[in-house]
């Protein structure tokens, strides 16, 4: 799966270097004889995304590297860097083309359009969006977010030379002359791009939360296995595009022994991976009291207690310890919640009242996942 997907990432972005290459030859000649800026900096732009490619292939094949005693987890995050150095030559190419379109701007020159140099601008507009089309859809097959960014870029690039030719028909028909202006234009669209890339890749680094469906899907497959009542804390970690590592707890019968744990431990770990392709390195155990009246009552008491806080979106794990007298629950408080710590004390205040007899223990859980 990981050779494939390696080979189908290096043999997009080589596509994508050859046409951007010749785009931007065909752009720098017709924009250096027509005295056109936008076309240029259009070209310098095609110039950045071959340059990108490139560092795709480069991340993807380190990236791709086998797991070793200093890395077990492997390499895979390595085109999050890579995604990074894209960013950054995006924003040097856009910074750069707007300094020269500001130069323009103060000492402009008169553009020079001829009838084949506008046919090799709508050329290369129709081949930027065949490539940008087929760039997105090939990364969103194989998740890469280095050839969604590079397909969705090539797509704006498109739009960007849809206004080029409109600014060489106003000088045509008009004789205003708009080039530097829409080269200015073209340069912040350059820049904003790099930032966006630059933001997204910082913000996966950091760990993101795992989408609302994907983690719904992993605690659905968890509870159909036999003897789970409830999967909760669900934390999945991404070494890479193709290496997703997690932990879970699962909610169990206080009956079961270790030897059933142990193999019902096996059996979830395989469903997740053989349906969702995450890897649960750990697998905790919640007990839950099952011949225990009086934990019923005091548990529905607590659940009957948290619906007055709207805050707290969740409470799980809880069990009561006859022989230690002790009385244990994990709540998620919302983070949008004005005051969490002092929410957290009044309601343990407020659950010891209703557990005379028993010591109450409240694990504030962070909202991990949906």
């Amino acid at each position: 799966m990981n050779a494939n997907r390696e080979k189908v990432i290096v043999r997009t972005s080589v596509i994508g270097i050859l046409v951007n290459v010749a785009l931007a030859v065909f752009k720098a000649i017709v924009g250096t004889l027509s005295h056109s800026i936008a076309v240029v900096m259009d070209a310098v732009n095609n110039l950045s995304d071959a340059l990108s490619s490139v560092i795709t292939i480069i991340g993807t094949k380190l990236a791709g590297k086998a797991p070793d005693k200093k890395h077990p987890l492997g390499y895979g995050r390595l085109e999050y860097l890579s995604a990074m150095i894209i960013a950054v030559i995006v924003l040097y190419a856009g910074v750069s083309s707007l300094v020269e379109s500001v130069k323009k701007i103060l000492h402009p020159a008169t553009p020079d359009y001829s009838a084949i140099a506008l046919i090799i601008i709508a050329v290369a507009v129709a081949a930027k969006v065949l490539l940008g089309l087929f760039v997105k859809r090939t990364g969103e097959n194989v998740k890469s977010d280095s050839l969604i960014a590079s397909g969705s870029d090539a797509l704006n690039d498109a739009v960007i030379s849809v206004s080029t030719l409109a600014a060489a028909a106003i000088y045509l028909i008009f004789g205003i002359s708009l080039e530097a202006w829409l080269g200015a234009v073209i340069s912040v669209f350059i820049v904003k791009a790099g930032i966006d890339i630059l933001r997204d890749t910082v913000s996966q680094i950091l760990g993101e939360r795992i989408d609302a469906k994907t983690a719904q899907g992993i605690k659905q497959t968890i509870c159909q296995v036999d003897g789970v009542e409830g999967a909760y804390d669900l934390i999945v970690n991404s070494y890479g595009p193709s290496r997703q590592i997690g932990s879970v707890h699962i909610e169990v019968p206080d009956t079961m022994t270790a030897v059933e744990l142990d193999s019902l431990e096996r059996d979830v770990a395989n469903a997740v991976f053989d349906q969702h392709h995450v890897i649960l390195a750990g697998i905790s155990v919640y007990a839950k009291n099952t011949e225990n009246s009086e934990a019923v009552r005091i548990e529905k008491a607590v659940r009957d207690l948290l619906e007055d806080y709207p805050d707290v979106l969740q409470m799980h794990g809880f069990f009561l310890d006859p022989t230690e007298k002790t009385v244990q629950f994990d709540i998620i408080i919302s983070y949008d919640a004005p005051d969490r710590k002092g929410l957290y004390r009044e309601i343990l205040e407020k659950a010891q009242a209703l557990c005379p007899g028993y010591t109450v223990n409240i694990q504030l859980d962070f909202d991990i996942s949906d």
